[in-house]
């Protein structure tokens, strides 16, 4: 598993063809933060920015897992979504 294979991914998770559902972006989103910059290190954001709170909390769920399982997982669940919605 290489940090390029891993950023080739990422790229190719932008160009599907149809979008995933909200769930399956955050699950995304978390394993990316916690590949990228490790456990969770910013404050929760309040009631007024659902968004932001929903990725908060994605996020936190990874707490404790490595970069590199966080990297490998990340792959794993972009190439079902590959297969789910086209590249």
């Amino acid at each position: 598993l290489s940090n390029r294979e891993f950023k080739k991914v990422a790229d190719q998770v932008k160009n599907l063809k149809t979008k995933p559902t909200d769930d399956e972006i955050l699950i995304l989103y978390s394993l990316y933060k916690q590949a990228m910059v490790g456990d969770i290190n910013i404050d929760k954001p309040g009631v007024t920015d659902p968004k932001g709170k929903a990725k908060w909390e994605a996020w936190e769920t990874r707490k404790g897992m490595s970069k590199a399982d966080a990297m490998a997982a990340y792959i794993k669940h972009a190439k079902e979504l590959f297969g789910k919605y086209g590249q």
